[in-house]
């Protein structure tokens, strides 16, 4: 399994927690940033984190910032990303699941270390339950490809910029 991880300014402290946890049960993973606690918007960090995770270089995708609610709304805008919000574990175990979630974005003003590591482990090693769930995903993925017609032509991938493995 391979982790896609990135955060802003605000999750940097909290990600840097994870990626430790994460190489510590020797999960491989690449680090996209932010790498110090200067202002930085989530939206350049979310960007190559989500276009690694839907290309297929990754299973997952782990997005820190302030609240986690801008990684989420910045993630959810690529067609194939089903990015959660989650704050404990139950909804982290419910979106994968039931909702096959393929990135986790975490508030690091909002829980603290311990649950945040609790989550990522639930996150990461619970499967998608598919049946009756694969019906929801697949409307809507119809609904991204009759909104989203010839979004690949208009959105070129994103550069990954500087990540560290």
């Amino acid at each position: 399994m391979r982790v896609a991880l990135g955060s802003d300014h605000a999750g940097f402290k909290l990600k840097e927690l994870i990626k430790e946890d994460l190489r510590a049960r020797e999960v491989e993973l690449t680090d996209f940033g932010t790498f110090c606690e200067s202002s930085i918007d989530y939206p350049d960090i979310s960007f190559p984190v989500v276009q690694a995770v839907r290309d297929g270089a990754f299973a997952f995708g782990i997005l820190v910032c302030g609240t986690g609610i801008g990684m989420a709304i910045a993630a959810n805008k690529y067609p194939g990303i089903r990015a959660a919000l989650c704050s404990e574990t139950y909804s982290a175990r419910c979106a994968r699941e039931h909702n096959d979630a393929n990135v986790l974005t975490l508030g690091a003003r909002v829980i603290g270390p311990g649950p945040a590591l609790d989550i990522v482990r639930v996150f990461l090693k619970t499967p998608f339950a598919a049946g009756r769930h694969e019906e929801r995903l697949e409307k809507i993925a119809l609904l991204e490809k009759r909104l989203l017609p010839d979004y690949h032509r208009r959105c070129p991938a994103a550069k990954p910029g500087e990540a560290e493995a």
